[in-house]
């Protein structure tokens, strides 16, 4: 199959964008990205009314309580957008800087300059929040953005990029930057897929069965995060309220993203004192535990079934598993992690310094919840995904991670001998 050409052309032109992108001053970027919070603000109501439609046709549909979550666009949701926005106007701009300059023997300076990847495809499904992320993030790095939303949130994305590229024209700067694929049919993603030579890179961002069909149809390299089967490793020094808060938050706060927890692993030393005070907020919170043997002799638990343990539910559901030892726990966060999440509560610093040391995951937390895995909440002003590969990007993407660099060389008229 090849890219049809409607597809094709949006991809040329996001080419043509990125050329005038890599070119452009930091000040037109960061104005565009006030431009666009300010008009988001500004149409609001008319952004909530298209986001309407959506959840209705979702909920007519039968969409699931976490993804309905996801696709809501609130005022919540729409102010973290503008203060991600502004957050990212104000960070510095990496493009064009030049990194570890030395001066060689012969008197040439080598160093690398930091340059934008080119053009991203970024496939993505039930958030419209990840199309403003996502653009802001591209726009600063000097990237252009094809966007492939899912059905669920065809009106809500249409405008979005419609107000997203009015700021682009206001400053100058070419509309094609953003560009919204025409169609949410799938045939879509495996076109983009197609499209080596004109994407230099494709983001899937969602469920396992589209990041595989990505990584399988690709043509252009992939960066994409797989689920988040986050764990929470209770110490035996642990502060026993603390780790209840960690595992309320982590579980309750918002069960649908991929940074909620999934696993609580439990000493055996506290857990008959640990154990029920957990089963009692977690009742409270609407939460079902799942647990291993020991778990369900201590509490009122549904028999955990050996597919628990690797699932993702994205939802009110908690496995829980009595462990002897920090050992035990990291041998069964290796087996069953997913590279994404993974914190420790304890008040043994050698422990936490193991934990930190041993643990394979994109961000390994001490006494924090694992929703801080999220580039708003680590700094970055938003994310475009959580990369959990290690090449290129490791966790949460910002700016940086959407640049790379090549080496510039300074002479004087040097010859090769």
């Amino acid at each position: 199959m090849t890219a049809t050409p409607p597809l094709q052309s949006y991809a040329l032109a996001a080419r043509d964008a990125a050329r005038a992108l890599s070119a452009a001053p930091p000040k037109a970027k960061n104005t565009a990205l006030l431009a666009m919070a300010a008009k988001l603000e500004a149409q609001k109501e008319a952004l909530y009314a298209a986001n309407q439609q959506d959840l209705e046709a979702a909920q007519a549909s039968g969409l699931s309580a976490a993804k309905l979550d996801r696709l809501r666009l609130n005022e919540k949701v729409l102010h973290d957008l503008l203060a991600g926005l502004r957050q990212v106007a104000e960070m510095p701009d990496p493009i064009g800087e030049i990194e570890g300059l030395e001066i060689r023997p012969n008197g040439l300076q080598v160093g690398r300059m930091r340059v934008p990847l080119g053009v991203i495809g970024f496939i993505y499904e039930s958030r419209p929040n990840a199309t403003v992320e996502a653009s802001a993030l591209c726009l600063k790095a000097g990237n252009a953005i094809l966007l492939r939303g899912g059905k669920e949130a065809w009106h809500s994305n249409n405008a979005l990029v419609g107000l997203l590229q009015e700021a682009l024209l206001e400053v100058g700067l070419p509309k094609e930057a953003i560009q919204l694929v025409p169609t949410t049919d799938r045939s879509a993603i495996l076109e983009m897929c197609r499209l080596g030579g004109l994407l230099d890179l494709i983001i899937p961002r969602g469920g396992r069965e589209l990041i595989e069909l990505v990584q399988r149809e690709a043509r252009m390299p992939v960066l994409a995060h797989a689920e988040g089967v986050n764990h929470l490793f209770v110490d035996q020094s642990a502060d026993l309220e603390m780790a209840l808060q960690i595992a309320l938050n982590g579980k309750a706060q918002r069960p649908s993203t991929c940074n909620s927890l999934e696993k609580v692993l439990v000493h055996q030393a506290i857990a008959p004192v640990f154990l029920p005070r957990l089963a009692q907020v977690m009742q409270a919170a609407g939460v079902e535990l799942r647990g291993d043997e020991r778990t369900c002799a201590l509490i009122p638990a549904k028999p955990a079934s050996p597919e628990d343990w690797a699932m993702e539910y994205l939802d009110l559901i908690l496995t829980v598993k009595v462990v002897d030892s920090l050992e035990e726990a990291l041998k069964h966060i290796a087996r069953y992690g997913s590279r994404h999440t993974e914190t420790i509560c304890t008040q043994h610093h050698a422990h936490a310094m193991r934990f930190l040391r041993e643990v394979d995951a994109s961000l390994v937390l001490v006494n924090a919840s694992p929703r801080f895995n999220d580039g708003f909440q680590l700094g970055l002003g938003a994310e475009i995904g959580i990369s959990t590969s290690k090449l290129h990007a490791y966790g949460p993407m910002g700016v940086k991670e959407l640049t790379t660099t090549k080496f510039v060389a300074l002479g004087q008229g040097q010859v090769r001998e």
